[in-house]
């Protein structure tokens, strides 16, 4: 363990040797990294209850504090905090293309397929037993990690003190091909919100896609930049600030006729799967259990929505979303190496299931979920259905906040679901 101090805290660095496969404990083991911080002047006591986060993705690491920032101020006042880099993601022991390099397309799907929610809730299980002994944690769960939360109530209640949830309510039972039957209108009513709030980047968008139709256009690492790779930028747009930041990347679009290097580098930073190339992989299967093979469901459902293939001089050019496809381990030089492996995963029909419907209708852990009325990325009627299934959830259902409203609430969307799940509101 490494401990140091940054202003208002003290933080102590955690590793954890776990089995890759639970299933297999005297098999082979990866590494679990955590952060523990807590406020400076209750660094000394050890009565302060424990606060597991759980980050969205699947696939990227923990947030990397600066003191008390966004919703950690909230948090020191009543936890001590440990911060979790889900297995494969930042310090933890990585999953990527160099990584597993050495391992044939059946070995590098057979390895990822051990990173999914109850792969990672029974991660934490280990990690409160070498922490707290028997005493139980609260876990706070952003996007798909309210997912791992769900899970966690499904697993293991008995390691739980009480679950805070934001923006991540799975559905129980929803296939991926349900997800984005729903998740497209969305994307389709941000997309309209984006044009109606910035009408002069209609002719923008045109020409940038134009110009990506017309020449082949490469992005710094090497990856091609086509039509298609550009409308993902649309995932941008389910943020409270995501349409504002889309305006100021277009707007600088060209030098001349031709794509500005600043442009090319931004677009870069949000398409290409360098920081992680499992969510690529793995994003799809997050919503697959009980014998259902995803097979593309994002590539196969968006031809319901033939809007999203237009390209038409009389209409405003359509952003994707929160979607992965297959030509991305085409077009993407950090997702190319393990093409093969995502075909195989997206075959898979024999996923194991993530949720107990028995045991959430029986549940007995205190539960408060924020539910984001516009959610882009977690379909509201989906979310409600399981607030209703889990026994005693108390749901908040809200539009003052779009899905990163925990980040961007200054605390208080934190505090909302403290006070709820004890009774105080």
């Amino acid at each position: 363990m490494t401990t140091y101090r940054q202003p208002g805290t003290v933080l102590t660095d955690h590793r954890f040797t776990v089995p890759l496969d639970h299933a297999r404990p005297d098999g082979p083991t990866i590494e679990v990294f955590a952060r523990e911080v807590v406020a400076a002047g209750k660094a000394g006591r050890d009565d302060l209850p424990w606060l597991v986060y759980l980050q969205g993705g699947p696939g990227y690491g923990s947030p990397r504090p600066v003191g008390r920032d966004s919703w950690l101020d909230r948090a020191l006042e009543d936890y001590r905090v440990l911060l979790l880099d889900q297995r494969g993601t930042a310090r933890s022991t990585p999953a990527n293309r160099r990584t597993l390099a050495g391992m044939d397309p059946a070995g590098q799907a057979g390895y990822l397929a051990h990173f999914r929610a109850d792969s990672i809730v029974r991660d934490a299980e280990l990690i409160r037993r070498a922490l707290l002994g028997e005493g139980r944690w609260s876990v706070l769960g952003q996007s798909f990690g309210g997912f791992c939360a769900v899970t966690y109530l499904s697993l293991a209640p008995e390691g739980l003190r009480e679950v805070l949830i934001t923006g991540g309510l799975p559905g129980l039972d929803a296939t991926a091909d349900d997800v984005y039957r729903r998740t497209y209108p969305h994307v389709a009513a941000k997309n309209a919100a984006f044009y109606d709030a910035y009408p002069q980047d209609v002719e923008q968008v045109r020409r940038i896609a134009r110009h990506l139709r017309d020449n082949e256009v490469r992005l710094p690492a090497g990856g091609l930049l086509s039509v298609e790779m550009f409308q993902t930028l649309g995932v941008m747009l389910g943020m409270s600030d995501g349409a504002h930041r889309m305006h100021y990347l277009l707007e600088g679009a060209f030098d001349g006729d031709e794509p500005s290097d600043v442009f090319l580098r931004q677009v870069e930073a949000h398409t290409a799967y360098a920081e992680a190339p499992f969510h690529a992989i793995l994003h799809e299967p997050c919503y697959a259990q009980g014998g259902s093979a995803t097979r593309w469901a994002a590539h196969r459902v968006r031809a319901e929505f033939p809007a999203f293939d237009a390209l038409e001089d009389d209409a405003p050019f359509p952003f994707t979303g929160e979607m992965v496809y297959p030509w991305q381990f085409e077009q993407d030089p950090y997702l190319v190496p393990l093409r093969e492996a995502a075909h195989l995963l997206a075959g898979r029909d024999d996923w194991p299931a993530l949720y107990d419907a028995g045991r959430l209708a029986a549940n007995e852990v205190p539960v408060a979920a924020a539910v984001y009325h516009d959610d882009m990325y977690v379909d509201r009627e989906l979310s409600l259905r399981t607030a209703a299934a889990v026994r005693g959830l108390r749901p908040w259902i809200t539009n003052e906040y779009e899905h990163d409203g925990l980040r961007n609430s200054g605390g208080r969307v934190l505090d909302r679901l403290i006070r709820m799940v004890r009774g105080e509101v």
